[in-house]
């Protein structure tokens, strides 16, 4: 995808599918578990939002700013970041979560879960020299 208008096309695709289908979608993200981040924007205070693999855990999912690779952290980082208190839609429900982007043994731990889980995304930390931030969506509520 060459620019970000392809980009928003796809994603506007993906969640058109996954609302239509109560949370599952086809195609590369066929059987993964996915859900829906709102967000709102960190300087244009736009309300978007963005189709993620997740890693459910305990108490809430993880999310995964690898980005495909790339050598910049996705915006919807910098949304959370600014914005931590927001919702998430997983399946046919919606859930008030805080983010938290987690470090140390905690991120190793859930990465290397979402890695042997998925191995696409071991090929994602190769192609960057970046560490791809691990955030952790917990319930408010």
């Amino acid at each position: 995808m060459s620019d970000s208008s392809d980009v928003n096309d796809w994603n506007t695709q993906i969640i058109a599918e996954f609302r239509a289908n109560a949370g599952k979608v086809g195609g590369m993200f066929e059987g993964a578990p996915v859900l829906l981040l709102h967000t709102i924007g960190a300087r244009s205070g736009t309300e978007r939002v963005h189709p993620l693999m997740s890693l459910p855990l305990e108490r809430g999912w993880a999310i995964f700013a690898s980005k495909a690779g790339a050598p910049t952290n996705p915006d919807w980082l910098y949304n959370l970041r600014a914005h931590p208190d927001t919702t998430i839609e997983v399946g046919t429900e919606v859930f008030a979560v805080r983010a938290r982007e987690v470090e140390g043994g905690e991120r190793e731990q859930i990465w290397e879960r979402q890695k042997a889980a998925y191995p696409q995304f071991a090929g994602y930390e190769a192609k960057t020299p970046r560490t791809i931030p691990v955030v952790v969506l917990e319930p408010t509520s």
